[in-house]
């Protein structure tokens, strides 16, 4: 999609917002004025479903307003590390990616995975995947920073209790190329072999690809897709969102500095723990907002956390 076209796309979808919001209030007007009338009384239900509804979706409009980053429209990509830790760690990222993997489906954005390296017994050392929906980056940048996992580990037959640590990276989809200068010299590529499901090429053409940023040492892999041309052209784009992350990174570093304490929110940091031992908990460091279902947490219910941080990163 053209940025024109994108641009077209996110005015309809505020327009569409608005249209309905102005639909819902017209619909509660219409069933006090029938309850004024003495017409049916029995519509008071009727009345508190429609004005739970417009709540909802006028609470979701006022998020939706804060979303005003030039790149918040966007798609996002997404990359989860484990920490030290071994295996217990790999668990943790697999945990959370299934946690992502939930929010998505539940907002109807479209997950697909572009790189992953497997964990050595089980889980997942790194993964980076695609999201793509309305405002995927500018909600899923509140997940930025280190995941904190606290639980008697299952890997461990003394049944101890353990610490785990995973990062995540957001960035969003630069799909047209930025005012980016990339010269030829300062990339490393390398081909290797796929090691992951995609049909008769794993294992069989060195269809993946690796790139590497000299200047910046930021490293970017693809091997999801077919052709080693697909995996190096997601891979550049991959390398562009990370180098204009990185740009929006020292911007609000210095916005930061500008703003004080008040307005400190600092980039990967650890930024969440989840608790589920000795007992349930799931706390955001930066906001202070907490959600004692953490299983509810862990099937993808985030968007509050998400919320929140948007309206307090405004104060």
């Amino acid at each position: 999609m053209t940025k024109v076209g994108k641009k077209i796309k996110e005015i309809d979808g505020k327009l569409d917002m608005i249209k309905g919001l102005e639909s819902g209030l017209d619909d509660c007007n219409a069933y006090v004025e029938l309850i004024e009338e003495g017409q049916d009384q029995t519509l008071g239900d009727e009345l508190e479903s429609a004005l739970h509804l417009l709540e909802e979706n006028v609470e979701k409009a006022k998020v939706q307003s804060l979303l005003r980053g030039k790149y918040d429209s966007f798609d996002a990509i997404i990359t989860l590390h484990s920490g030290a830790g071994g295996t217990e760690a790999q668990d943790w990222t697999q945990m959370l990616f299934r946690m992502y993997k939930m929010y998505c489906e539940k907002n109807d954005f479209k997950l697909k995975v572009l790189d992953v390296l497997d964990g050595d017994e089980a889980g997942i050392k790194s993964i980076t995947f695609e999201v793509c929906g309305s405002y995927a980056y500018g909600f899923l940048k509140a997940e930025k920073g280190v995941h904190r996992l606290v639980r008697i580990s299952p890997f461990d037959s003394n049944a101890r209790r353990h610490t785990s640590f995973a990062s995540c990276e957001v960035m969003p989809k630069i799909e047209e190329k930025p005012d980016i200068d990339l010269r030829p010299e300062d990339l490393k590529i390398d081909t290797f072999r796929a090691s992951g499901a995609g049909g008769q090429h794993v294992n069989k053409t060195e269809s993946a690809i690796r790139i590497t940023h000299i200047p910046t040492g930021i490293v970017v892999a693809c091997q999801n897709e077919r052709s080693q041309i697909q995996n190096r052209e997601i891979a550049m784009q991959m390398l562009y969102s990370k180098l204009v992350e990185r740009a929006e990174e020292k911007e609000m570093e210095e916005m930061a500095k500008v703003r004080g304490e008040v307005k400190k929110i600092e980039w990967g940091s650890q930024i969440r723990s989840y608790v589920f031992c000795p007992y349930t908990l799931v706390k955001d460091h930066r906001t202070g907002y907490e959600d004692s279902n953490i299983q509810s947490v862990m099937d993808g219910n985030i968007q509050e956390f998400i919320n929140d941080y948007l309206k307090k990163i405004q104060m």
